[in-house]
């Protein structure tokens, strides 16, 4: 303790010791009531590393936000969220920070700009970015500090975050508490480069390694370190050598390590370490320690009595916080006017965007090359020179990093536009649209939102082979908490993205790659449209074809065809995937009793597959023959032309589906 500054007062060091004590008693209290069953599901205890959270959350302000591991109790204490609500979190009671919904890894508190603990490894670095983001585009001088452990430098979101971090100039405080073992595996065993705060000096941010069980020397360097990032807006990293005295969960054997290392350990603990040296110079007594203890241990006992007692939430409350209970008006909708002008689906995307850039400060666009080069697809272009680099704002590749940025972002409040240039590409980002995106208002117990939207160039014909070709909308809008669009006329390309950006919650759109160049009349008023319904594109009788995206312009053709040969088919646009209007498929089904889905999915475990399933639940008994698919054959796309034709929904197929659910093949 010979680096104990003069500023060290008899009541902050107080303070600094009672935070420590408080956290170890809970975890201990809580290592107990698991052997109860009274908290289940993994348990992650902080045991021995109070010093990171206390030496580092008490410099923080209360406008500075925290995103913290799975192991997050101890970062919830010092933040002052009440202990009350963290136990009752943990039992799964109504009355705890989520809600009983989050458990022991995902404790939020909105109220204390508490973002939560995060199970992913490594999946709130990418959060953390998002969230200084919002910051600096808003010209205020919060910090975010982000914490984690030294297993996530092994991922790759870690190095996207460090690059995004620095390369952007933002104001974040990386804490790596670095306490030996990713779980079991021992570091050497897991880095080739051991030095964790190096790897983030490769990035040229400056990094710093600290004793962790030295909570002077870890407040005295968080101190210089957010000192510096409030000047500079720049971001810092701090390697908190530490150690975790429990297991890495309540599952865990320890058979890495053994007793003795533990115990070596223990001897010089933060809490042994920093009481001894108060009382050693007096600046505690014994009798003061102990008088901690007793209300600490109060508080503790106080806490499992209101989480004992707390309720339940009702089992008819299951479905809340799945998406906002309080969603916009639909926008309304005006007669169009027959003042039209001609434009591609291109420039009706195009147009969109550049109307929502100049509505609203929040909204912003990033991705790969969306700026200089001007998109993939050339959506984007010139977009840059009018709004400038900080609205348009070109990524590295790294599609997980800058779409968890886009998460942070609109977690705080920001509109983001996220481009990702090709749906295949979109799977090195699924970690975060799925595990955070998705499911952070139920985690949270609605405390906070995503509202994000993520665009993505999605399907077939262009030739480009299987990696960048293929058509997974309907594995997203299997996902609870998303929206899912699929915009096929220029009136839902050009409007969707606005009624979009005022969703509460995540929406993807899926733009077909064949779409863009298609050209046509848009009247000029065209404005938002609504997002929840399917849309009929032509009545008819005899059959429904129901179908979305790049595939509705086929259906149609196929539709004249059959009229031709005197069969009036209806044609459904679906538009939106997730939800499906269930209510427009089955009324148009009681008009035309057969039901055949175009879908340029594969048929296993496709969309088609889940609308052919609601049509036998929810129709049944009003149909004269067997829901017909035509889907994309179960091959990867292949490249040559007459293949990729041969392997995607084309009109004879659909002509031909739609004879055999009247009978007429």
């Amino acid at each position: 303790m010979s680096d104990v500054k003069a500023h060290l007062t008899r009541e902050h060091s107080r303070e600094l010791l009672a935070m420590m004590i408080r956290i170890r008693h809970f975890e201990d209290k809580c290592a107990e009531l698991y052997t109860q069953e009274k908290i289940r599901g993994f348990l992650h205890l902080y045991d021995g590393e109070e010093a990171v959270a206390a030496g580092v959350i008490s410099t923080l302000a209360p406008a500075d936000r925290i995103v913290a591991t799975y192991r997050e109790h101890g970062h919830a204490l010092a933040r002052g969220v009440a202990m009350n609500a963290v136990m009752a979190e943990m039992f799964g009671k109504a009355t705890g920070t989520s809600g009983g919904r989050g458990g022991s890894m995902h404790i939020f508190d909105a109220g204390k700009n508490f973002y939560g603990g995060n199970a992913i490894v490594g999946g709130g670095l990418p959060l953390a970015v998002g969230l200084a983001l919002r910051d600096k585009m808003m010209g205020e001088t919060n910090v975010t500090a982000c914490f984690f452990g030294e297993g996530a430098v092994a991922e790759g979101e870690f190095h996207e975050a460090m690059n995004l971090a620095e390369l952007w100039d933002l104001p974040v405080l990386f804490v790596c508490e670095n306490n030996g073992y990713a779980m079991g595996s021992a570091l050497k065993r897991t880095e080739a480069e051991t030095d964790i705060h190096a790897k983030a000096a490769a990035y040229s941010m400056e990094a710093e390694q600290i004793d962790g069980m030295n909570v002077v020397a870890v407040e005295a360097a968080a101190r210089r370190a957010l000192a510096h990032i409030r000047e500079t807006g720049r971001p810092r990293f701090l390697e908190c050598l530490t150690y975790r005295f429990r297991a890495h969960s309540m599952f865990d054997a320890q058979l890495y390590r053994d007793k003795e290392e533990v115990a070596l350990w223990r001897e010089k603990g933060p809490i042994v370490r920093f009481q001894g040296w108060l009382v050693q110079n007096k600046l505690i007594h014994k009798e003061e320690i102990a008088q901690i203890e007793a209300e600490v241990d109060a508080e503790v006992a106080a806490a499992v009595e209101f989480a004992e007692t707390s309720d339940w939430e009702p089992v008819a409350d299951l479905t809340r916080h799945v998406m906002s209970e309080a969603r916009p008006e639909p926008p309304p909708q005006p007669e169009p006017s027959p003042e039209t002008v001609e434009i591609t689906y291109r420039e009706a995307v195009k147009q969109a965007i550049r109307e929502a850039l100049k509505r609203d400060e929040r909204v912003f666009m990033m991705g790969e090359d969306v700026g200089a080069y001007g998109g993939c697809y050339a959506v984007s272009k010139g977009l840059m020179a009018e709004f400038g680099e900080e609205r348009i704002r070109d990524t590295p590749l790294s599609e997980s990093g800058f779409t968890g940025a886009g998460i942070g972002a609109a977690a705080a409040g920001m509109r983001p536009i996220v481009e990702l240039m090709t749906v295949n590409f979109s799977l090195l980002a699924l970690d975060q649209i799925m595990n955070t995106a998705a499911t952070i208002r139920h985690m949270s117990g609605g405390q906070f939102g995503v509202p994000l939207v993520i665009r993505l160039a999605t399907g077939a014909g262009k030739q480009l082979a299987a990696q960048h070709s293929h058509s997974l909308e309907g594995w997203y809008a299997h996902i609870p908490g998303l929206r899912i669009l699929a915009p096929a006329t220029l009136e839902d390309a050009r409007g969707m993205l606005w009624t979009a950006l005022q969703e509460p919650d995540p929406v993807l759109i899926f733009e077909n790659v064949m779409l863009y160049n298609m050209t046509g009349k848009l009247a000029v008023n065209a404005g938002p449209v609504e997002i929840d319904k399917a849309a009929i594109r032509r009545p008819g009788r005899d059959v429904s074809l129901i179908t979305y995206g790049g595939s509705l312009f086929k259906t149609l053709e196929a539709a004249d065809k059959l009229a031709a040969e005197g069969i009036e088919a209806e044609v459904i646009d679906l538009r939106v995937l997730r939800p499906l209007d269930d209510a427009t498929i089955m009324q148009s089904l009681a008009r035309t009793r057969r039901a055949v889905i175009v879908d340029e999915g594969w048929r296993s475990g496709s969309i088609s597959a889940e609308i052919a399933a609601r049509i036998g639940e929810q129709a049944f008994w009003h149909l004269d023959a067997p829901v017909g698919r035509v889907c994309t054959a179960e091959v990867p796309i292949p490249y040559p032309k007459h293949l990729e034709d041969a392997a995607l929904p084309q009109v004879p197929a659909i002509v031909a589906a739609a004879k055999a659910a009247l009978g007429k093949d």
